[in-house]
């Protein structure tokens, strides 16, 4: 069981990704990762979730030749900030969270 202020780190994961999408996030990571399992279990989760997500939007704005990517690119932005916010409500309830569609790179 994790305590309230791994909980606490593994939200803020998510909510400064909002806001710095690399450092904050980096940050919180590389300095509790050794501390806490919880912390370095949603580290890993959110940099696995960055990297597939920026494969899907590269996927997307290629596709934007063939006109597909117009309709792609606002749903992975938009499936991008959902998962975001249901991750981080997850990791504040103390719950082992596996974002969906992700590539699982960083073990």
């Amino acid at each position: 069981m994790s305590t309230n202020d791994e909980r606490m780190l593994s939200m803020l994961i998510f909510v400064s990704s909002l806001f710095t999408t690399v450092v904050g996030p980096l940050l919180i990571w590389l300095l509790k990762k050794d501390s806490s399992a919880y912390v370095d279990y949603y580290g890993k989760e959110y940099f696995n979730f960055l990297i597939s997500y920026t494969v899907y939007g590269f996927a997307a704005s290629l596709l934007i030749v063939v006109l597909i990517g117009f309709v792609l690119l606002p749903v992975v932005g938009l499936m991008y900030f959902i998962f975001t916010i249901v991750a981080a409500i997850k990791a504040y309830n103390g719950e082992m969270y596996r974002i969906p569609l992700i590539f699982r790179l960083i073990k």
